[in-house]
């Protein structure tokens, strides 16, 4: 049998496609001539009496012709009985060996018209592949006992399916966060995808279809399907994601008429979004009888019914329709009314808002009576998220606010961002919620800061265009954003005072992250700096909680235990610094209240910066004290530990030099990612020098071991017996990215510390970089002091304090560093 791909047929369908961009004739091609190979090979294997009681069905996306060009090829063959299995043995595997042969993906079964008729808990997919089934070949009588058995199977048992198929759709809708606004979709299990028009489809079948959905969903099939063809052709295997790379590949064939990728990606949401709005209301649908409680629950709601808005099935519904244009206010009421029940649009009523937008935008460009209070009564209420992501989705926000247009399905190429622009800023908003549930203990201490801000509606307006500067093609985003929002408070009659407040946390959204990741936490000139940017402790709270929504919204993962505290304790020394609280800049007397029950021999901590006692508790003290005296006798002491989801070595040693670079390549060679690192130093000439790392492949936790291993190999560093440049020499080196680089960049600040000169690194992060950073900085005589450490996706955010003899670095020691740092990065 000829190889399918070296087929002329498979040609001709490849190079039609690309010529119109139309996937139906692919579908139904390879559909076709995929057909007639598996047939030719049925015949040939099942030949022996044995099989004249075999019938061979094609199920799932290849029953119901639908077969892209690299799809799995799903083919079932039906016996009668389990007996017949061992007779057909022979025959399946030849037949399976000629389909492989010819390039095609199979996957096929073997089973029984009673297995077919079950329902199999931990096999489901069965059932639902036999709902796109038709015959192929074999016994037709065997084939037509299986109709008549189905028909009664899917009337018997379409309540259990159903319920089988939401659960299914739920938890992969979770599993994205139900949303389909993500910067790199998967065009097939991605909210909005294909999978969503499968579901669609089946619950048609196992229940009622719903009117008008096929018309609908017709472009955005085509689209789809269109999309999919492409990405097979394109990586020559089942590959379904959207990534950067495809984006750019696409925009740059012209694909389907759209030079650019954000265009294109604009109109691949659009789509989504029609599919999602379909698929989600199918599932309302089938889900809403399944329970008496949610009867229940649905016959209260029930009675938030007013004179304007009907709730029923947990749905609004307009009582007068009409309205919409005649008094366009009752769209601010509506929302209001989400916010204040969060119950949730009908699909009719989603549809007339759609209709009715633009009306809606006349009516907000010259409003007869400021829009301001009526927005500031639905931005104050519980669940202004939900009415938010209603007008977004409508498109009533942008009819509100054109200042958003541009961010609509912006796509920003960011390997750490996971939505688009208008998505992320959503689900900043919809994160602030999480901290009035008080569900989660690490989040106790920002849920206090959330119950003390008086006006949650600046807050969350501040979100809402916070990042709206993104969509302009250059420039400081957050000063556009800054100006996109003056516009919008002038137009809706915000008072000066409250869009003060506004810009003031849009111009500065971004200020903590910065001190976050690059800033010395525990140096009083952070404090000083965040003190006099911020100015009162409202601003603080404000701008604190801005930042956690701003973060926790970048991907599900961002807001990482570590970042949370960091967040924290940025925000603690902030607020100490407005209420006044400075202390002195060295330790040369511990305070009485830390002071009492601590020994500290000969002054090992005399000469710490300060910032060491608002960094360390008491324990934590205590603890550096006992390795001290451990390493009184051996000249070292290591100390390995676990807390917050990150591990952390303190060391206590005698200084040499490069000793800090030495001991960040030890850490280095074992796998570890650094996040931040201390150092310390006594007049003494002992050092005190503490990192925290992560153990992305959890080395430490599989394999006990290798603690004792890390211990001993940080303790040969610091006695000079290893040298951690040959550790790190014996590590496999990691493999160079081809594409999208991050620019080194060097800034150096001698103004950021009293003592020290500021040097911040961005570059392109990799296994060993700390290492060669530190040791460029030991080679030119330079004294580190603290060293910051963050990542964001590939880019690596690296600040250090360093001195020269105790001095701050000369112009020419930098531009000497400069070189050398620019090289390394």
């Amino acid at each position: 049998m000829e190889k399918l791909h070296s087929q002329p047929a498979w040609r001709q369908i490849q190079e039609e496609f690309f010529a119109t961009g139309a996937a139906a004739p692919v579908l139904a091609g390879l559909s076709g001539l995929i057909e007639q190979m598996t047939i030719e090979a049925f015949q040939t294997s099942f030949t022996s009496p044995s099989d004249s009681n075999v019938s061979m069905l094609a199920v799932g996306g290849f029953g119901r012709r639908e077969l892209f060009p690299y799809s799995d090829v799903d083919v079932l063959i039906l016996i009668e009985r389990e007996s017949q299995a061992a007779a057909i043995k022979n025959a399946l595997a030849e037949f399976v060996r000629l389909l492989w042969d010819a390039g095609l993906r199979l996957s096929h079964s073997v089973r029984t018209v009673a297995e077919c008729v079950e329902i199999h808990e931990g096999n489901i997919e069965l059932s639902i592949s036999l709902l796109d089934r038709r015959m192929l070949g074999g016994s037709p009588d065997l084939y037509a006992k299986l109709e008549n058995k189905l028909s009664v199977f899917f009337n018997r048992q379409s309540r259990a399916l159903t319920r089988h198929l939401c659960r299914l759709a739920r938890e992969r809708h979770e599993k994205f966060q139900n949303t389909f606004y993500h910067l790199e979709p998967n065009v097939k299990e991605t909210p909005g995808g294909l999978r969503d028009l499968h579901l669609i489809d089946w619950l048609g079948k196992l229940r009622k279809p719903i009117e008008e959905v096929a018309a609908r969903l017709c472009a955005p099939t085509a689209f789809m399907h269109s999309l999919r063809c492409f990405l097979h052709y394109q990586a020559r295997r089942d590959q379904n994601l959207m990534n950067f790379d495809v984006q750019e590949a696409l925009a740059a064939q012209h694909y389907l008429g759209f030079a650019e990728p954000a265009a294109l990606m604009r109109e691949y949401f659009r789509n989504a979004r029609v599919i999602f709005s379909e698929a989600r209301r199918a599932l309302d649908w089938n889900e809403k009888s399944e329970s008496s409680l949610a009867s229940q629950f649905r016959d209260r709601r029930s009675r938030l019914s007013n004179t304007e808005f009907t709730v029923s099935n947990d749905r609004i519904y307009l009582r007068s329709p009409a309205q919409l244009i005649n008094d366009p206010a009752i769209i601010l009421r509506l929302l209001e009314f989400v916010a204040r029940h969060g119950v949730l649009l009908a699909a009719e009523t989603e549809r007339r808002l759609e209709q009715a937008a633009a009306a809606f935008a006349a009516y907000c460009a010259s409003p007869p009576e400021p829009l301001w209070p009526p927005l500031r009564n639905i931005l104050s209420l519980p669940r202004s998220a939900t009415a938010l992501r209603a007008m977004h989705d409508t498109g009533l926000l942008q009819a509100m606010f054109p200042e958003l247009n541009t961010i609509f399905c912006l796509v920003v190429p960011d390997f750490y961002h996971r939505y688009t622009v208008d998505e992320h800023t959503l689900v900043a908003i919809e994160k602030l919620p999480e901290l009035a549930a008080g569900k989660q203990p690490a989040l106790q201490r920002f849920q206090d800061i959330y119950s003390e801000i008086e006006d949650l509606a600046l807050l969350r307006f501040a979100l809402l265009f916070h990042d709206s500067g993104k969509g302009a093609q250059s420039g400081d985003h957050a000063r556009l954003s800054v100006q996109l929002a003056h516009a919008a408070g002038q137009r809706i009659q915000m008072p000066p005072q409250d869009q003060n407040a506004v810009e003031f946390l849009i111009e500065h959204h971004l200020d903590l992250s910065a001190v976050m990741n690059s800033r010395d936490l525990y140096d009083p000139a952070t404090a000083v700096l965040l003190a006099h940017r911020i100015g009162t402790l409202e601003r603080l709270k404000l701008l604190t909680l801005l930042t956690y929504a701003d973060i926790s919204a970048v991907n599900p993962a961002a807001m990482t235990p570590w970042r949370l505290e960091q967040l924290w304790q940025t925000y603690r020394v902030a607020h100490q610094q407005l209420l006044h609280d400075l202390e002195a800049e060295r330790i040369t007397d511990l305070p009485k209240d830390l002071s009492a029950g601590l020994s500290d021999p000969e002054g090992f901590l005399k000469g710490f910066p300060s910032r060491y006692l608002r960094t360390h508790t008491r324990a934590d003290i205590h603890a550096h004290l006992k390795l001290y005296e451990f390493s009184r006798n051996t000249g070292v002491s290591v100390l390995l530990d676990a807390a917050g989801g990150v591990h952390r070595a303190t060391i206590v040693a005698r200084d040499r030099p490069a000793l800090f670079a030495s001991l960040a390549g030890g850490l280095s060679s074992f796998g570890m990612d650094i996040l931040k690192a201390e150092a310390f130093s006594n007049s003494q000439g002992l050092i005190l020098d503490t990192f925290v790392f992560d153990d992305p492949k959890r080395t430490l936790e599989l394999n006990p071991t290798e603690n004792d291993r890390l211990q001993q190999t940080l303790e040969d560093i610091a006695l000079g017996q290893v040298d951690a440049e040959r550790l790190l020499d014996e590590r496999a080196a990691p493999s160079r990215l081809k594409k999208r680089t991050v620019e080194p960049r060097i800034h150096f600040d001698s103004n950021a510390s009293n003592t020290a000169t500021l040097v911040e690194i961005i570059a392109e992060d990799r296994p060993g970089l700390l290492y060669d950073l530190s040791a460029a900085f030991s080679a030119a005589g330079c004294n580190i002091d603290v060293v910051l450490i963050d990542t964001e996706g590939r880019k690596a955010i690296d600040v250090f304090y360093v001195c020269t003899q105790g001095s701050k670095l000369t112009s020419s020691i930098q531009r000497e560093l400069e070189e050398k740092l620019l090289i390394i990065c």
